[in-house]
Order: structure tokens, then sequence, then C-alpha cells
């Protein structure tokens, strides 16, 4: 894996934390031959977790077409007539037997409905575990936990069973994330102008594919849009501007749990700034400029590293690199750090931190950093992150505060955002739209599963 971290770093090591019903079963085999073989079949399914196991679970009571159910059914044959915009071929789950079934149910007989109602729940597991799967988009998963999990069918169906409302449930795709579901509706309602919106629409689909569920708690980086956004309760709570990576240091899509802030941090000056912005300081301040901003020449980056004398260094070979030289920032109100970072150690060095430099979150475009991601308000995020005020005040050098239980972040690449009604377009900053569109022939068809 090749680092970034020669921006936002510089050399340190990084280190890593230790990481640590016999009724409903016959129904479902006579349903079983109507459906197409994708559906029929379903995810691959531990013991007990089966379609089958669902139904023995609940006594074989029916699910889509119980009193309380509303139009689910009708709202689920919708969704798959326009599973192309998801990137998967409709049929794949039936949908015509589907549909004929939930014509044959209106007869109002036990059989009819028994045997709909299964038919249904095969195809809704098949179509969600498709929805489920990891998406190819180039993501760094730092902590494994946070890939997209391959649901089972029996789990797939409970969550359906307990929501307030199957209905609303199924309308708003409750399984994804919730920009997953507008997003889609914009396609479906042909919510854009002309043939490449469409396309970016679609690849900002399969991104969001990767964005977590439920109503956790969670932070969002949109590197495309130079936000970040707070999400509890199934949606976002509150957003600030940010600053992220140059278009030569872009910071990457990334996964992982913020686990600790960092209080009063030292910053490792990468090595192109060492050359392009201390080194010509240096020759023509001197030694002063070192010292009022804090900066330290150190042996090697260990804990045990010696200061060395920076008048022994030559600065005219740092300033034209032929001479490396290793150089960290005191904490302090000049450090590039600010007076906070928060922590998701990964081997690219990236993390979200504070940032002295106030006059950059004004800018309309905020790409400076080296990958890192710099923070309108680091405080505001340290109080929502720790229900509780953290102040640098008093605390030592690097001063951690771990966060339990640490709360999930996720990098992402969105150049299209819902925004109330319609849709906000953002410039594709790092060229990965157009990358990916040449690889899929400038308009191909992105498919989410094998089908």
């Amino acid at each position: 894996m090749i680092s970034l971290r020669n921006s936002c770093t510089g050399r340190r090591p990084v280190h890593f934390f230790k990481k640590s019903a016999g009724v409903a079963m016959s129904l479902l085999l006579a349903a079983a031959p109507v459906l197409s073989a994708s559906a029929a079949a379903a995810p691959a399914t531990a013991a007990g977790m089966s379609v089958g196991d669902f139904y023995t679970a609940r006594h074989g009571q029916p699910l889509w077409f119980s009193p309380t159910s509303g139009y689910a059914a009708q709202a689920f044959v919708e969704l798959l007539k326009n599973a192309k915009s998801d990137g998967l071929d409709p049929e794949s789950y039936g949908l015509g037997a589907l549909q004929k079934a939930l014509a044959d149910s209106a007869s109002g007989k036990r059989k009819d409905i028994g045997r709909a109602d299964a038919m249904f729940s095969q195809a809704f597991a098949a179509y969600v575990s498709d929805l489920r799967q990891q998406p190819d988009i180039g993501i760094i998963y730092v902590d494994q936990q946070l890939k997209p999990g391959m649901p089972l069918p029996r789990g797939i169906l409970e969550k359906a069973a307990v929501a307030p409302s199957l209905e609303t449930y199924v309308r708003s795709m409750g399984w994804m994330n919730p920009l997953y579901g507008q997003l889609r509706q914009a396609i479906v309602d042909q919510h854009y102008a002309g043939d490449h919106e469409r396309d970016l629409l679609e690849l900002n689909l399969e991104r969001a594919r990767a964005l977590p569920t439920g109503k956790g708690r969670f932070v969002v980086v949109n590197a495309a849009e130079q936000r970040l956004y707070m999400w509890e309760d199934g949606k976002p709570v509150d957003s600030m501007v940010v600053v992220v990576g140059k278009p030569k240091n872009p910071t990457p899509l990334m996964a992982a749990y913020i686990r600790f802030a960092s209080l009063n941090p030292y910053w490792y000056v990468p090595p192109d700034l060492a050359t392009e912005r201390i080194a010509p300081k240096v020759l023509k301040q001197g030694m002063r400029y070192l010292n009022e901003l804090g900066y330290e020449v150190m042996s090697d980056w260990t804990k045990d590293a010696a200061i060395i004398d920076p008048k022994t260094i030559d600065w005219k070979g740092v300033a034209n690199g032929t001479v490396d030289v290793l150089i960290r920032q005191k904490p302090g109100p000049h450090n590039s750090m600010g007076r906070i970072k928060f922590m998701f150690p990964n081997e690219q060095g990236v993390y979200l931190h504070d940032n002295p430099e106030r006059e950059l979150f004004t800018e309309a475009s905020r790409l400076y950093s080296g990958g890192c991601v710099r923070l309108e308000d680091a405080w505001r995020l340290s109080s929502w992150l720790f229900h509780r005020e953290l102040t640098w005040e008093g605390a030592g050098t690097e001063e951690p505060v771990p966060l339990d239980p640490p709360v999930p972040v996720y990098i992402t690449y969105l150049t299209a955002m819902p925004n109330g009604s319609s849709i906000a377009f953002f410039d594709d900053v790092y060229g990965r739209d157009k990358a990916r569109l040449a690889e899929l022939g400038q308009g191909g068809t992105i498919t989410t599963a094998a089908k």
C-alpha cells in the first residue's frame, strides 16, 4: 500500500491500536419454482438464518400481507421496476412472478396470500443483499468491521418486520443510507440535465452504498464538497466546512474508527514543506525564524530522539532538495495542527485536526492540505464526539483523550449530493469521476452485482 503521508505527517512512524412452522416451509417450497434462480436461491445462509427460519420463528404469520403492512408489497414492486437504477436487473428477482402473485393475493385465499408472502420475502432478501455488497470504489477500510456486511435473509426480514411502518421502510429504502435513496430517486425521476449528469448520479450512487445505515453516530467527510457532517439518528445533525488535500495530495476514501483526540499535538513537517517553505525562510531570516515559530530539528522520530542544533544543518542543501531534515513544530499558537487532532490510526497518516489558518475556511475552494482534513471548528466536533467540553489548557504535549466508544468516520467523494428537493453537483476536484467514466467507456452502466 502506497502512503500519501509525505504531506500530512512527514515520515513519522504510524502507531496502531490492537483490535482488539412447517406451514411456512411448505409455502416457501411452493413459491421457489416460480421465482428466478437468483431470488429463489437468495444469499447463502448460515444455519437458522434462512427465509424459512424467519417464517418458522413467527409461526407462519405473513409479513407483506398482514393487516399492518399497508402497501408495502406494491412499494417493493415499484422499487424492482426501477432496479436498473441500482445497476441490477429487475427480472433477476422475478418481477413478473411477483406482480402475478400480488394480483392473486387479492383473492383473499390463505394459500395465495401465503405463497405471495414467501415469494416477496425471498426476492426482498436477495435484492437487499445485492445492494449491501461492498462497492468497488477504492475505499480504504482501516477497521474491517466497517465494511458493508453481507446480511443474511432472516436478519434482513427481521429488520423489516420491526420497522414502525413496513411500507415506509420499503419506500425509503431503510436498509441503505438515506443519501442512497435520495440519489436513486433523482435518477428514477430524471432529475438531471442530460446524460453526463445521469452518469454522475450513478457514480455517486455507488459511492453512497459504502455509507452506514441505522441510527448510530458517525462522521462523514465529503472531500468533493469540502464539508464534514455529524450524523445521528439516521440524519445529519450538524456540519462544518473543512480544508482537504490538494489535487496532488488527494484526501483518500477511507472508513475508520476515531479512537482518541490528541491535545497540544506536535506537527511533523512533511519533507516537501521543509524544502519549499521552511528552508527558504531560514536562509532569509536565520535561526530566529525557527525559534519564533517553535520548530525543532530532530535526529529521528523515536520516543528518545535528540534535538539537533539547527546551526549544524546545511539549509541551502535542504532548500535545493539535496539534504534531508526532520523538523517538528512544538505545540503553540502557530502550530499547523492547532490545539487538537482526532486520530484514527492508519498507514496513510490521515486524521482530522484543528488549524490556525482561519482565512482558509472562508475560501470557496478549500484544497490546501497534504491529505488530512482541517476543521472549521474542531472544538464543536470534540463536544459532539465526547459529549463534553475538552480544552488544551493545562494538558500535556500530545495528551491523548480516549473516545469510548469509538465513532466511525467515513471520508467519501460525493460530487452529487441531495440538497432539499434538488441535487447539488460539485467539481471533480481529484478527477475521480473523469477516471471512472473513462473506465466505463464514457457512460457505461455501473453494475452493482454479478447478475
